[in-house]
């Protein structure tokens, strides 16, 4: 029993940083959605290198989300996908190759050259 309260500890210790830069990027499309919308990070199965990230905008939270709020916006993960993103940093990019949300996490052992995939 103290193990599972010590893993408790460890998530909040270890929940998904969004960096100001993804804040802006999701109050801009966010100011779009209906009121109390927000954006959803999940992990899939799937992808070129095994899992893939997936972002949605979604009104709906799920009782077991975990919400990350970062400058007035929140962002939800649900527990299942908080296990790969422990540590992660959520960033928005802005450059040659495009717009897109960016993970930089330290859970994965590879990626994919497109940086949506990724293994464990």
């Amino acid at each position: 029993m103290h193990d599972a309260m010590h893993d408790t500890a460890t998530a909040s210790d270890a929940l998904p940083v969004v960096t100001e830069r993804a804040a802006r990027r999701v109050a801009h499309i966010l100011a779009k959605e209906p009121e109390g919308s927000s954006l959803r990070v999940a992990v899939n199965g799937g992808g070129c290198s095994g899992f893939s990230y997936a972002f949605d905008i979604t009104a709906v939270r799920a009782q077991d989300d975990i919400v990350i709020e970062k400058d007035g916006v929140a962002v939800l993960v649900d527990p299942v996908s908080l296990d790969y993103l422990r540590g992660a940093r959520i960033d928005f990019v802005d450059d040659l190759m495009g717009q897109a949300f960016k993970i930089d996490n330290p859970n994965a052992t590879s990626s994919c050259g497109c940086g949506t995939s990724f293994s464990v």
